[in-house]
């Protein structure tokens, strides 16, 4: 028997946070109800079809109908409240681990170019999106930003730790900071090690031309390992949309079912 696309469980988590239909005064067509519009959203992520090929057959609607609910809740951020929740579900357990964090990013082909695109220097100059992503000590993605290909990742190095939300845990105040920090070469900056320092968090930045990537890659492996979990949904392996809030919605979207992952791993659903 085939995996169903959106299954109970996780239904019924996503079901509590997502926002009610809006009102209609004038009448008019009933909206097609969240659950279908859903599972049309997911298959498109998974499967990487366009939206004009989304089947029928799953009584999800058309491909317009749910571009749009994914546009339009992206717009009210209910993706990144939901992943908040998530995390803060994964936090309220104790299954967070803030003793080490790391960051990277991996760059995507673009194929019809847009916002935050831009020539990828390891794809021959063709334009690209770049992911970044920091993990906690498990992997599970604490925030993720977009930019163009060709950014360097040192800029990013604050926004995106900035990007991880008050996490609730067992006890006492919300947290947004781990306990060390591993990243590559890239961010072997003044401005990268000050911002740790300033935050009370231990770094393990490789130096450039002193350390070897192999120690840090002891620990460093968890967020590779991240990012090669979002590119199963191979809506995410090729940026086909030419509007970023399209492909950063996908993107969220990725994160929350690697979170959910995470939360049924440790048999909590």
């Amino acid at each position: 028997m085939a995996k169903p696309i959106l299954d109970e469980a996780l239904w019924a988590v996503l079901e509590l946070l997502l926002p009610p239909d809006p009102p209609r005064p004038r009448g008019g067509r009933p909206r097609l109800p969240h659950r279908q519009v859903l599972t049309g959203i997911l298959f498109v992520l998974r499967s990487g079809i366009p939206w004009e090929l989304l089947p029928q057959e799953l009584g999800c609607g058309s491909g317009m109908t749910c571009w749009r609910r994914l546009q339009e809740w992206q717009a009210k951020g209910i993706w990144q409240r939901i992943h908040h929740e998530l995390l803060n579900w994964l936090g309220r357990l104790g299954h967070l681990d803030w003793s080490r964090a790391s960051l990277d990013s991996g760059s995507v082909p673009a194929k019809r170019g847009g916002l935050l695109t831009g020539p990828n220097p390891t794809d021959r100059g063709k334009a690209g999106t770049k992911r970044h992503v920091v993990v906690d000590g498990q992997g599970v993605p604490l925030g993720v930003k977009l930019t163009a290909a060709n950014d360097h990742d040192g800029p990013l190095f604050e926004p995106l730790l900035e990007a991880i939300p008050p996490i609730r845990g067992r006890l006492g105040r919300p947290r947004r900071r781990p306990e060390k920090l591993h990243a590559d070469k890239a961010y072997d900056a003044r401005h990268c090690r000050t911002y740790l320092r300033r935050h009370g968090i231990k770094g393990r930045i490789a130096r450039k031309g002193i350390d070897s990537s192999e120690r840090l890659g002891r620990y460093r492996w968890v967020v590779e390992r991240t990012l090669a979990w979002l590119n199963r949904f191979r809506r995410l392996t090729i940026r086909y949309e030419r509007r970023a809030d399209i492909y950063e919605a996908f993107l969220h979207l990725g994160c929350i079912l690697v979170c959910w992952n995470f939360i049924q791993l440790k048999g909590f659903c």
